[in-house]
């Protein structure tokens, strides 16, 4: 088993190195490079392709700088537009959906106390119906994704939208919509990332905390031929799930009405090279976070052992489930 376990673990890297431009990734098998931003809120070289149209800077409209507070606008409501979802998670008939032929499920729940908006940056070669939600304290939403899928899922907070589903959220904001589509979300937001039957049946998936963290989140899955390596609690053999938010540094913080909303990493607060892992530092031997001014990989690497911390974090953090696997999405901290 160990030996399997190296060998997934060397084609997670292989994947990741094929699909990620300038060994920048945090995800196996997306397009998602962990974009730097200067200190001035300009992107750095590591873009996301497409997403400086999508998103806008990766800092989005806040100031990349960490310590700078976003006043707030508007009062968060949980407000749904009426073309959305329902949070609950099943059909009109009040079932839970259930996956056919070539698709599996996927279920997020939120077990935080505050009302959080759930969204997917469509893989537009494989869409699904929906791709924004609203989930209550508690509730759960059970969706039905197609057996390929390369895609990254987060939560947005604070959100506001009208009846035609137009707003804007303090963190994850995806160009004020409801409904993201192909639209990422603004950083800093906790990333879950898939790549289902990414390689020989395979699929790679994982939490990423590259770009910051503004929620704890874990992913378990179900139905397949591999051991869940993390429990329902949200534990791991290396550590248990906690807030990011609550251990930032004042360096690293985003805040909101007096409140940490989110924790930026060094990358997105600081800048430069050597935070970005880029230039000289584009190697794994010279991308050393411990070197850092502020070594943002420690703080997100204890509240989530099992999430990449750093764009070079893949040995402790790709996931990976064999067969028709089903997975859960849950934000909440282990109790």
């Amino acid at each position: 088993m160990i030996a399997v376990a190296a060998c997934l673990v060397v084609l997670g890297g292989l994947l990741i190195a094929q699909n990620l431009s300038s060994g920048n990734g945090s995800a196996p098998g997306t397009q998602a490079a962990a974009a730097g931003v200067t200190a001035s809120g300009s992107a750095s070289s590591l873009v996301l392709p497409s997403a400086a149209a999508a998103s806008g800077s990766a800092s989005g409209s806040a100031s990349a700088t960490a310590s700078a507070s976003v006043t707030p606008t508007a009062t968060a409501t949980t407000a749904t537009p009426s073309a959305s979802p329902k949070p609950t998670g099943k059909t009109a008939s009040g079932s839970v959906p259930v996956a056919g032929a070539g698709q599996r499920t996927l279920t997020m729940t939120n077990r935080l106390q505050q009302t959080i908006w759930p969204a997917v940056a469509a893989d537009p070669n494989h869409p699904v119906a929906a791709t924004g939600w609203v989930l209550a304290p508690g509730a759960s939403l059970t969706i039905v994704i197609p057996d390929h899928w390369d895609v990254r899922v987060w939560a947005r907070t604070g959100c506001v939208f009208n009846s035609s589903g137009t707003g804007h959220c303090v963190t994850g904001d995806c160009q004020g919509k409801f409904q993201c589509g192909s639209t990422w979300g603004e950083f800093p937001d906790t990333l879950a990332e898939f790549n289902l039957n990414a390689w020989n049946g395979m699929d790679f998936y994982d939490v990423s905390l590259v770009e910051g963290n503004n929620l704890p989140m874990w992913i378990n899955s179900s139905g397949g031929q591999s051991t869940d390596k993390i429990n329902a609690n949200g534990c791991s053999a290396a550590g248990c799930t906690k807030n990011a938010n609550e251990t930032c540094p004042a360096a690293l913080q985003r805040t909101y009405g007096g409140q940490v909303v989110a924790c930026l990493s060094s990358c997105l607060a600081l800048g430069g090279d050597q935070m970005c892992c880029q230039g000289a530092y584009v190697s794994r031997t010279a991308c050393d976070p411990t070197t850092w001014p502020v070594d943002s990989a420690a703080v997100f690497k204890k509240a989530e052992p099992f999430a990449y911390s750093y764009v070079d974090d893949d040995a402790t953090s790709v996931l990976t489930c064999t067969g028709e696997c089903n997975y859960r999405i849950t934000w909440g901290t282990s109790s």
